[in-house]
C-alpha cells in the first residue's frame, strides 16, 4: 500500500510539472523557441528518401542567419570548429564566411559546404592553410602553404595580380578542374576578385605539391621555399587535399590589406543580408 501511495505521489508531481511548464511558455513564448532541439546531421542509408526530409546542420544554420543574430552565429561556428585553438584568427574566418555565403547565394558553389583558407598575416613557417567542413563542424586539412616569390621571405607583404610578378594573389578563388602537369598531379584555380585575383588562370597560377613545403625545409632555411604565385602544398598531403576541395569549392587568401577589405564584392555584407533576407521570404511563402 505504502509503494502504491509513493507512485501515485510521482505520478502527481510529473503532471504538475507538465502543467507548469506549460504555463510558462505561455507567459514567454520565446522560452519555447530557446529550448527547442537543434536540427544536426542525420546518416541514412544512401538511397533512404527521409534523408532529403530533414536539412544537414549547415544548410539549417544557413537559413536561420539574419542581421540581427549574424555575427553571434558566425562566432558560435567559429568556436565550434575550434580554429582559434589552431591559431586562425575570427577576422579572417569572418571575411571567409561573409564572402563563402555571397558566392553560395550566386550558384559558384557545388553543394560539399567546403570552405579553404590561406591566412598570408602568419609566417610561411606556420600552418596557415585551412579547410574547414561547415556541415561536420571539423577541419579536414591544417597544412603548410608556400607564397610567391616576390610576396616576402618568411611573411608575406607584396600581393599581384600581374603576369610575370610572381606574386601571391589575395581574395577568392574557385577551385577547378585537375590534371597532371610539369609539376605533377596539379588543381587549377579560377580568380573571383576582379583586379586582385582575376588573371590567375591566364597566369597558370594552380595548386601543387612541392618538396620546398615541408619541415625539413623549414629547419634548412628558417622558412619555405617559394613558388611563382601557386599555392604549393606538402608532397605527402597535397593529392588528397587537391581530391577534397576540386570542381567548385573556394580558397579565400586573406591579408589585411584595407584596400581589397573593402572593395571585394564579395565581402558586401549588406549585399549578403538583401540575398538571405531574400530566401526567408521565398521559403515561408512555400
Amino acid at each position: 500500500m505504502r509503494y502504491n501511495l509513493l507512485a501515485v505521489a510521482i505520478l502527481l508531481s510529473v503532471c504538475s510539472c507538465k502543467n507548469t511548464d506549460k504555463e510558462v511558455e505561455k507567459s514567454n513564448p520565446k522560452l519555447k523557441e530557446q529550448t527547442q532541439p537543434q536540427i544536426t546531421n542525420v546518416n541514412f542509408d544512401e538511397g533512404d528518401s527521409r534523408g532529403a526530409l530533414i536539412p544537414a546542420y549547415h544548410q539549417t544554420f544557413e537559413r536561420n542567419l539574419n542581421r540581427i543574430n549574424f555575427e553571434d552565429s558566425l562566432y558560435s561556428l567559429y568556436q565550434a570548429v575550434g580554429l582559434k585553438e589552431m591559431n586562425l584568427d575570427y577576422e579572417p574566418f569572418r571575411y571567409a564566411m561573409i564572402g563563402f555565403y555571397n558566392l553560395k547565394q550566386d550558384g559558384l558553389l557545388n553543394t560539399k559546404d567546403l570552405i579553404s583558407i590561406i591566412d598570408f598575416t602568419q609566417t610561411s613557417t606556420e600552418k596557415r592553410f585551412y579547410t574547414i567542413d561547415l556541415a561536420k563542424k571539423k577541419v579536414l586539412f591544417n597544412t603548410l602553404v608556400s607564397h610567391g616569390r616576390t610576396t616576402g621571405g618568411n611573411k608575406s607583404s607584396v600581393f599581384s595580380n600581374k603576369s610575370g610578378s610572381n606574386a601571391s594573389s589575395l581574395g577568392f578563388y574557385l577551385t577547378a578542374e585537375t590534371y597532371v602537369g610539369s609539376k605533377g598531379y596539379s588543381m587549377r584555380l579560377d580568380g573571383l576578385d576582379k583586379g586582385y585575383n582575376d588573371q590567375m588562370r591566364k597566369r597558370a597560377v594552380v595548386m601543387h605539391n612541392a618538396k620546398y613545403v615541408s619541415d625539413d625545409w623549414i629547419k634548412k632555411y628558417g622558412r619555405l621555399g617559394r613558388s611563382q604565385g601557386c599555392p604549393a602544398l606538402p608532397v605527402e598531403i597535397s593529392k588528397k587535399v587537391i581530391d577534397v576541395i576540386k570542381d567548385r569549392t573556394v580558397i579565400f587568401a586573406y591579408y589585411k590589406d584595407d584596400g581589397y577589405l573593402k572593395s571585394s564584392k564579395y565581402l558586401n555584407l549588406e549585399k549578403l543580408m538583401q540575398k538571405l533576407e531574400s530566401q526567408h521570404k521565398a521559403l515561408t511563402s512555400i
